[in-house]
């Protein structure tokens, strides 16, 4: 993928150093020529690095590590830089038409000087979101309590615990194998009925499972763990030496479930039951709209499931508003993906830009879809905002 943004990553990393150099370094360091030597470095660095991440696959377990370790230097540097060039040149504008007749009477305040202690204000914040997410916020698993009432909910199942947890993306965690067993730790103490896993377990390989599998074993509930493939569990972001082997790579990430102890739902159904009650839990493969696989079949998943309380796994919440709520009657749908972009301040994520229904729970007439934010992350360990989540839906007989 970093193929693709080379350029983009280029200029990002030097325009705004050439600015920052010749604005101010440059008339600043006539005495001491190391000091502008000095301000290069980074970029140089930065520069030698991509060029060198540029070889080889970039999603092999090692190049997603490296690629990572890049990404968050990069955007430590580069997004504090642009900010304060961004309310410099902002600022250098407005001192120009306030030079012009007239105008000047109305901006007689020192308008240069305020853009740019303003921009290194916000470039400091933004080195803390940047420094606070890499390095605390991937960790910080939040657990969401979720009230759903439905009349079709039995009522044996009156107060149900369901723990959903999805896109664990072990192939950017796997070195911190201590975060996947206080995540399994903190699901475990809250004693669920039943564990929903919807999708991305690795970035892309079977093998990003490697001294992890005997930890997620662990995981723990009455009525077991349930879980369905996501987009990266295909393996569809590598370039694999054949489609054999891509094959082989997904039977092999099937088998590891298997292993677990986790319930793989593949356009099939499960029923649990309570007594003289019971409830579906259906799982489709990923249903996503294109560059994403489609490969969900809610006709075949949902067979003899008719008039019963039904909880859909699904990854992509974009599923719901294409097929689930017209086809349907599925009564709560889970699903993932979105991560939130990893980012969100109060109510705002930029995920929002993309998905209508990107994290929380959404209600349209008698169906409704909640959306977790995912526990890991894609390529970088980070998160601000929107951090590791671990939703539990407390099912609940409306009157």
């Amino acid at each position: 993928m970093i193929h693709r943004i080379f350029f983009l990553l280029i200029f990002l990393l030097w325009l705004p150093d050439a600015y920052i150099y010749f604005r101010f370094v440059k008339p600043r360091t006539l005495r001491h020529r190391w000091l502008r030597w000095l301000h290069w470095f980074p970029s140089v660095l930065l520069t030698f690095s991509l060029v060198c991440l540029m070889f080889g696959d970039n999603f092999t377990s090692l190049r997603v590590t490296l690629t990572g370790i890049y990404m968050m230097a990069f955007l430590a540097l580069v997004v504090p830089k642009c900010l304060f060039v961004i309310f410099s040149l902002l600022g250098k504008s407005m001192g120009m038409i306030g030079r012009l007749p007239l105008v000047g009477v109305f901006l007689r305040w020192p308008v240069e000087t305020v853009c740019n202690s303003l921009g290194l204000l916000l470039a400091c914040i933004g080195a803390y979101i940047i420094l606070y997410g890499c390095i605390c916020g991937w960790r910080r698993f939040e657990v969401k309590e979720v009230a759903f009432a439905h009349s079709d909910v039995p009522e044996a199942f009156d107060g149900y615990r369901i723990v959903q947890i999805s896109d664990f993306h072990l192939g950017t965690i796997a070195r911190y194998p201590n975060e996947v067993n206080r995540a399994v730790e903190i699901i475990n103490a809250l004693n669920p009925d039943l564990i929903a896993f919807t999708g991305d377990l690795v970035n892309n390989e079977a093998t990003e499972l490697d001294g992890l599998e005997e930890i997620l074993s662990n995981l723990r509930a009455r009525d077991g763990v349930f879980s369905v493939l996501g987009n990266h569990d295909y393996g569809s972001y590598r370039q694999w030496p054949s489609r054999r082997a891509q094959a082989e790579n997904l039977a092999d990430l099937k088998r590891r479930k298997a292993e677990m102890g986790w319930r793989l739902l593949l356009n099939d159904n499960q029923i649990v039951r309570r007594g003289n009650d019971s409830i579906a839990i259906v799982g489709v493969e990923n249903d996503g709209k294109p560059p994403f696989p489609a490969l969900g079949d809610l006709p075949r998943a949902t067979r003899g499931t008719e008039g019963m309380f039904k909880l859909l796994l699904s990854h992509d919440p974009s599923h719901w508003r294409r097929r689930v709520l017209p086809e349907t009657d599925i009564q709560l749908m889970l699903s993932g993906h979105t991560h939130a972009m990893q980012f969100r301040l109060g109510n705002f994520s930029p995920s929002a830009w993309i998905y209508p229904e990107w994290g929380g729970l959404y209600t349209e007439g008698a169906q409704s879809l909640y959306v977790n934010t995912g526990l890991g992350s894609v390529m970088i360990p980070y998160r601000f905002g929107a951090w590791p989540e671990i939703s539990v839906i407390t099912l609940s007989r409306k009157k």
